[in-house]
């Protein structure tokens, strides 16, 4: 009885782990070759006024992470995998995930397995495609942190709220080329930032005692330390439900 259980389950598995493949789209679809974004987001990259650093694409990477994220190259977040193993923004304050690099060696798909996903092709709450030096994190929704889908969501380090940014992914993409950050950023880059993050791995991030998100944090006067992304992605994301529970603000009301 035990055996004839075994296989059952094992079948299951199997049929489950073929279902969810079958429901990928080839890599071939997904690639547009007559209509593609890429040359758009070049058009914008060239006139940028911020710092703007593409890194280099491996071409079998690319491929491999367009498939898994299932992204068209129609679309804005496609061609940004398929043509860039990533883009930092000031130096790296602001890392946007691609297909991975020496550089960015975190790829979109695989840093949204375990967090917002457990495997390619699932339905996704928001999915991760970008961050910054000190904590924060950029999504875009698909229905976990509100009604306006497909905008683009903050996830602030001083509020560890998630923010509606009011913008789709593309509109982010000018917003880290020709905004002015030091706006976007006012009360969180301390005076000599600059000089900290041209050499900051991508794996990294700072983490700021007091943490930015207590009354009265003053970075200046904050004393930081390196922290890994993973690290503060999970404690912010934990934390921030903890704060959050009672308040009528957005928050992350998924269940990863």
């Amino acid at each position: 009885m035990k055996n004839i259980l075994k296989l059952v389950l094992a079948l299951l598995i199997v049929c489950t782990s073929a279902s969810a493949q079958n429901k990928l789209i080839s890599l071939d679809k997904l690639i547009n070759k007559t209509d593609p974004a890429w040359p758009l987001v070049q058009k914008w990259i060239d006139s940028a006024k911020n710092k703007v650093t593409v890194l280099p694409v491996d071409t079998a990477k690319a491929n491999k992470v367009l498939y898994n994220a299932q992204m068209t190259t129609y679309a804005t977040l496609g061609s940004v995998i398929y043509n860039t193993g990533g883009i930092l923004i000031d130096n790296g304050w602001i890392r946007i995930l691609g297909s991975g690099s020496d550089r960015i060696t975190r790829d979109i798909a695989e840093w949204n397995k375990g967090k917002t996903i457990k495997e390619y092709g699932d339905d996704i709450p928001y999915l991760l495609v970008a961050d910054d030096a000190i904590g924060g994190f950029f999504a875009i929704n698909y229905g976990g942190l509100g009604k306006d889908v497909k905008n683009m969501y903050y996830l602030e380090p001083n509020t560890l709220t998630w923010q509606p940014l009011g913008a789709g992914y593309g509109e982010f993409l000018i917003f880290c080329f020709d905004s002015d950050l030091s706006k976007f950023y006012k009360g969180l880059r301390w005076s000599t930032w600059d000089q900290f993050i041209g050499n900051l791995e991508d794996t990294k991030t700072y983490s700021f005692r007091p943490y930015l998100w207590e009354a009265g944090t003053d970075i200046e006067k904050s004393s930081r330390k390196l922290v890994g992304i993973e690290e503060m992605y999970r404690f912010n994301i934990m934390k921030s439900k903890e704060l959050n529970a009672d308040k009528g603000i957005k928050r992350d009301t998924s269940k990863q």
